[in-house]
């Protein structure tokens, strides 16, 4: 995780660039403060982008952290800070998500790629009905072509072609349209890179949620070594494509 978060944690500095997210909260204020549903929240890296960014401490943002696994419920809270503070816990998958009450405030950021296709519009319009008439979603996710996607698709070929593929930005916005949403969609095009092998191989592993194929084989043959080809340089130098949808709308 330290070897992917050396690259990954660009994808939360590039959202949190990308609006004025202060605002954006402000404008979704309810008596006071917000209730915010972070959709598998991970170890909570786009608040901590946000925080770092200088986002203010009022008003306050209560949290309820939602996501399949324990232990990234926990990181996540830990992760929060003023304005955030950590209340419901749902350790749950998203369509299995059981609404009791409405939310100001849903974001869903490089989170949702690993909800299977047969399950993507339930999950999504989940999100959407957990947002009170008037509330702000978002998802960020990367699109078929940036390097997640790329990756993958490149990884099952050669050495998991059952495994399920990822969910794209295409994907989601098709579902959110479904969900009777028209979601503003924002493109985020950005490069990562290192020519430190560990980070890479750190990083390419945690990609696929796969730890048992080094560097060395990716590198070796089938459409993955292709690919990696592309993105490395003459001097070994790794660089990665990426474009992230921001997709945003209020329920109406």
């Amino acid at each position: 995780m330290q070897a992917f978060y050396v690259l990954a944690t660009e994808d939360y500095r590039q959202l949190a660039a990308a609006r004025d997210w202060a605002k954006d909260l402000r404008a979704h204020t309810l008596d006071g403060r917000i209730r915010l549903l972070d959709v598998a929240c991970g170890s909570g890296r786009f608040p901590a982008a946000l925080l770092a960014k200088g986002l203010p401490a009022r008003p306050r943002v209560g949290v309820d952290l939602l996501d399949p696994s324990g232990f990234s419920i926990a990181e996540a809270r830990a992760a929060l800070d003023t304005p955030f503070v950590g209340e419901g816990e749902h350790e749950v998958f998203l369509q299995d998500f059981r609404i009791e009450s409405a939310y100001d405030v849903a974001w869903a950021t490089h989170a949702l790629y690993a909800l299977p296709p047969a399950d993507l519009a339930a999950g999504v319009a989940r999100m959407v009905a957990a947002l009170r008439p008037g509330g702000f979603g978002v998802v960020a996710q990367a699109c078929s072509r940036s390097h997640y996607l790329a990756f993958y698709e490149a990884y099952r070929a050669t050495f998991a072609p059952d495994v399920t593929p990822y969910t794209d930005a295409e994907g989601v916005a098709d579902a959110l349209r479904t969900a009777g949403v028209r979601p503003t969609v924002a493109p985020l095009r950005y490069t990562t890179g290192t020519a430190d092998r560990g980070v890479v191989e750190g990083f390419l592993q945690r990609c696929a949620f796969d730890d048992t194929v080094s560097l060395e084989r990716m590198e070796a043959d089938g459409p993955l070594a292709e690919y990696l080809a592309g993105c490395r340089s003459a001097d070994g130098t790794y660089t990665f494509s990426h474009e992230a949808h921001l997709m945003t709308w209020e329920n109406t």
